[in-house]
């Protein structure tokens, strides 16, 4: 059995394989498609765009939201390709946690030159 702390080092290195074979500039959906696959190749469950419902006073409503990448039922993996990280970013990745009842994620942001800037880790 994996920990926590174990997989997330595995997460965080296969994104930097991602990156390292694909570079910054692309789409959020081919790196997320990529990462997937590199996850899967490590033996680790993966979920992709699951619907997360929007439960509003006690009530599940039409609209939800969509997790990019869930881990083994325990971690969030939110994917951005955007020019830099922002507050928002951080807020959106902590509210999935938040209504997932889940503890653990991370925001990746592709679109940097060097991987290691472009990783939050986030804990609800």
């Amino acid at each position: 059995m994996i920990i926590e702390g174990e997989k997330t080092g595995l997460i965080i290195g296969a994104a930097i394989e991602v990156h390292r074979n694909l570079g910054p500039g692309l789409l959020e959906s081919t790196y997320e498609e990529c990462l997937i696959y590199e996850l899967n190749k490590l033996g680790l469950s993966t979920q992709r765009q699951l619907e997360l419902p929007i439960i509003y006073k006690g009530k599940a409503l039409e609209s939800k939201y969509r997790l990019d990448i869930l881990v083994d039922n325990q971690i969030i993996i939110e994917l951005k390709s955007c020019k830099r990280l922002e507050p928002i970013h951080e807020a959106q990745i902590l509210t999935y946690l938040k209504m997932a009842n889940l503890s653990l994620g991370l925001l990746i942001n592709f679109n940097v030159q060097l991987l290691k800037d472009g990783i939050k880790r986030l804990a609800n």
